[in-house]
């Protein structure tokens, strides 16, 4: 328990306006609950939320130590009252959640504080019991990959230090298979191909530019694709990465005349019917390990789609996307017994 009395410059406020800047990471939702509850006092006793505070007033707040905290992006978890996540699958080392776009994974990009995915994460499992940071001191449940704010999909979050450390391994070495889908303008030719070339990227603009050529500062950029549909001069297509580069799949298809779908940054906003962000989904995740996974060893071959996939059924029509999650199911069952 804490005790805050009001002094000459607070009299006169609202005792939840008063304790909400007096305690900013406990959120607005929690603070209702716990004066209702009475866990919130004024000179020992019960209070109304609208109580106008006077000078000298002390309150009582039956308050877990960690709201009494500085405002910081390490414990800006702790404003999420209500975690809002599409977990794809859990257990006790992982958890797979469906990002949608226009969320930020962390923040940065002007992500308001406590509202990216790793706050929401951190909210649940910091709500269900999972994680408790005053007594992990070493550790804090992590992302294993990011996707753009603007691209939604399947983002991993590792719940111990040891699934951490094995995940980033396998990421490194190429043992995880994502399969994106996207909509570009046109018609790539031919239909299924690879697009390689060099990507440099200037960290002013947040922008990559494609070469053809190796120059200093550029990384090779490998992108396989293959045509899933086509209507009224769109194409769906899904793609695998062989790199992992900033903006690849977006600038390289830009760059071979096909622009996605809704990309202001690499295509022309005059084609992009609207679209608040580009057509791009990181959908299919599979766990292929060529080598040892230790205590994630359970997880090798097993495949996981994103529920649904909005732009694919808003321009192509809702079978198209089922149909797709249970040929690219397959396709990739297929390429683990054939050991690829």
């Amino acid at each position: 328990m804490k005790e805050l009395q009001v002094g000459r410059n607070d009299a006169g406020q609202r005792l939840d306006r008063f304790v909400s800047k007096a305690v900013p990471l406990l959120p607005a939702s929690l603070l209702q609950k716990y004066i209702r509850r009475k866990r919130i006092k004024l000179h020992g006793k019960a209070a109304a939320r609208d109580t106008r505070l006077q000078e000298g007033d002390v309150l009582q707040l039956y308050i877990n130590d960690e709201f009494f905290e500085a405002p910081r992006a390490e414990n800006a978890y702790l404003t999420v009252a209500a975690p809002r996540l599409d977990i794809v699958y859990e257990d006790e080392n992982i958890l797979l959640v469906d990002k949608r776009p226009g969320l930020a994974v962390h923040p940065h990009d002007g992500a308001e504080y406590g509202k990216t995915l790793i706050d929401h994460i951190l909210a649940y499992l910091y709500a269900k019991g999972e994680w408790r940071p005053r007594e992990e001191h070493g550790f804090t449940p992590a992302l294993c990959n990011r996707i753009d704010r603007n691209t939604g999909g399947i983002v991993i979050a590792a719940k111990n230090a040891e699934a951490l450390r094995i995940l980033n391994q396998k990421i490194r070495g190429r043992e995880l298979d994502k399969r994106y889908l996207c909509i570009v303008h046109g018609a790539p030719k031919p239909a299924q191909g690879r697009l390689e070339g060099y990507l440099f990227k200037d960290a002013v603009k947040n922008r990559v530019y494609v070469t053809q050529k190796p120059q200093p500062g550029a990384k090779t950029a490998v992108t396989c694709y293959e045509t899933v549909a086509r209507a009224k001069g769109l194409t769906l297509l899904e793609c695998r990465l062989i790199t992992g580069r900033t903006h690849q799949i977006r600038a390289q298809l830009a760059a071979a005349g096909h622009p996605l779908l809704g990309d202001g940054k690499y295509g022309r906003l005059e084609k992009n019917a609207g679209r608040k962000y580009q057509a791009l989904y990181s959908c299919c995740l599979r766990f292929r390990f060529t080598t040892d996974a230790g205590l994630l060893s359970y997880l090798q071959g097993a495949v996981f789609l994103a529920k649904d996939v909005d732009f694919v059924r808003e321009y192509f029509g809702g079978n198209v996307y089922n149909q797709w999650s249970e040929k690219i199911s397959k396709k990739v069952e297929t390429h683990i017994d054939n050991g690829v």
